[in-house]
């Protein structure tokens, strides 16, 4: 029998992704100018999707791009303003400098296509509220028409999301035309998870696993260096540093992801400053909270130029989210020794 390889956490599969690519790749390529080492056509599943974060000081996971990332999907946006203050090297991947195309997953997901009134997603809903053991909740991305423009920098790498009822739980098969491994994949995996989520509570379901899959996965040249840190690092601790990612609340709704976003903007923009008792007080639930203290944290960063970000904001993050930070950026270095468990 063919059994998917099964983590508890996206830091399992990445660890054991970046091995399988540097230590028994299959091909070494070089396209558009980026060599790497890849392996063709790799499965992995989650059986617990909520577990989307990797705890890896070498690695330096961006808690704020993740949930900046994952937010601009949900809403359906395709601009660049927001995406590329986040991330700066997105933008080499614009056409008019203005949007993004194949890579903004949220705007096809999301948005009625063509004449449609209802987006793929809510369609996909609609079908899966009233059909039992449904196959055919599928979200397709990837289009052939990104092929017919002619040196396009941004060819959707996602294929499309697969949704599956069954027995009370969602579970969600992305597929995936390639992946860089040490970039790519910890971002996809979190977005994902996060629409797989989202879904599974507006379809009033429990949360099922998610199954990962890849045609080219590859690890670049470029990043050898790191990915040898990575996989020293886990090699040679004591254990592994845990922290368990909370449950989205079932309360939320693309309005939730609208509000958050609002405060989002007024942060990104540096409109407002907010301390960690106005956060608690904006009438968001804790979960949105610690995303909202992300981004503030985020700002304190950018525009403030700080070397230290205020203490209240880190006191106020989950363990996890301020163990990422600590590790990630040197004004939050007072984190690092927070809460691991």
């Amino acid at each position: 029998m063919l059994i998917t390889p099964t983590f508890g956490s996206v830091e399992g599969a990445y660890l054991e992704l970046l091995r399988l690519a540097t230590e028994q790749h299959e091909y070494h390529i070089d396209a558009r100018g980026n060599e790497a080492r890849e392996v063709i056509g790799v499965t992995f599943r989650l059986s617990d999707a909520r577990q989307r974060l990797p705890f890896l000081a070498q690695r330096k996971a961006n808690p704020v791009f993740q949930f900046a990332e994952a937010l601009w999907y949900l809403a359906g946006h395709r601009d660049l303003e927001m995406i590329g203050y986040y991330a700066p090297s997105m933008r080499s991947s614009s056409i008019d400098g203005v949007h993004l195309s194949g890579s903004a997953y949220g705007y096809t997901l999301f948005n009625p296509a063509g004449s449609d009134t209802m987006s793929p997603f809510d369609r996909v809903l609609e079908l899966l509220q009233t059909e039992k053991d449904s196959k055919r909740g599928y979200l397709p991305v990837f289009s052939a028409a990104e092929l017919a423009v002619r040196d396009n920098p941004d060819v959707a790498c996602l294929a499309g999301l697969h949704l599956l009822p069954r027995e009370g739980r969602l579970h969600m098969v992305c597929h995936m035309r390639a992946n860089d491994l040490d970039c790519g994949l910890l971002s996809d995996v979190f977005s994902f998870t996060m629409i797989h989520e989202f879904a599974a509570i507006q379809l009033g379901l429990e949360l099922g696993t998610y199954t990962h899959t890849i045609g080219s996965a590859h690890v670049n040249d470029r990043n050898a260096d790191r990915v040898k840190r990575v996989l020293a690092e886990a090699d040679n601790r004591p254990a592994p540093t845990t922290f368990l990612f909370p449950a989205m609340p079932e309360s939320t709704t693309k309005a939730t992801v609208q509000h958050v976003l609002e405060h989002e903007e007024a942060l990104r923009t540096n409109q407002l400053r907010y301390s960690a008792r106005h956060i608690a007080g904006l009438g968001l639930h804790p979960y949105w909270q610690q995303v909202v203290l992300l981004f503030e944290l985020y700002r304190q960063i950018r525009h403030e130029q700080t070397e230290a970000v205020d203490p209240d904001i880190l006191a106020a993050l989950d363990p996890g989210l301020r163990w990422l930070a600590g590790h990630r950026w040197p004004a939050c270095a007072a984190a690092v020794d927070g809460g691991a468990q």
